[in-house]
């Protein structure tokens, strides 16, 4: 068969397929995605359910039964995740002397075993507070640094030595202020 004739066949069998009725297409792995549908909540009912879950909370906070809390701040390039009385030790100078409290405002994420508050991306100043005390400012163990080129009589010693800082966590609290 020729080309022309082929591709003449095959419209002629398109224009029919397209005037006569729909095809039934048998029911098959195929037919449909192989993921369960999902159906969207309601938006009434996920707003009055949400308003009770803040209700919750506060009342929760208010009442101070929460526990022990914890917290994830973002503090010197990094995130720590941290709770009252813990220790950091961070590899950088902090301006601050020693003994001097500072407060942490990057606060990502606070929680205690019954909830857990997610900053998108931070928790606001008026509902968490973190703070922290200097302790000890002090310096690494001493890193060898040694280069050498063998038979070239060519070595380099070098002893380096980072800053560091030390931190422990007064306290992390938590105001009933949800919205």
């Amino acid at each position: 068969m020729r080309p022309s004739v082929f591709c003449m066949c095959v419209n002629s069998l398109l224009s029919w397929a397209a005037t006569s009725a729909p095809l039934l297409v048998a029911k098959t792995s195929l037919t449909s995605p192989p993921w369960p549908e999902v159906k969207l909540p309601d938006p009434a009912e996920e707003a009055k359910y949400h308003a009770e879950v803040v209700q919750k909370v506060n009342n929760m906070i208010a009442a101070g039964q929460y526990g022990r809390l914890f917290a994830v701040v973002h503090f010197a390039s990094k995130q720590w995740k941290i709770t009252s009385e813990d220790l950091i030790m961070m590899d950088n100078v902090l301006e601050a002397e020693c003994g001097d409290r500072i407060q942490m405002e990057k606060v990502l994420l606070v929680g205690a075993d019954d909830f857990t508050l997610i900053g998108r991306p931070l928790l606001g100043k008026e509902l968490v507070r973190v703070e922290a005390t200097v302790i000890e400012k002090t310096e690494s163990w001493p890193k060898i640094n040694m280069r050498f080129w063998k038979r070239h009589n060519y070595q380099r010693k070098k002893i380096i030595t980072n800053p560091q800082t030390v931190l422990r966590i007064n306290t992390i609290e938590i105001f009933p202020c949800l919205s």
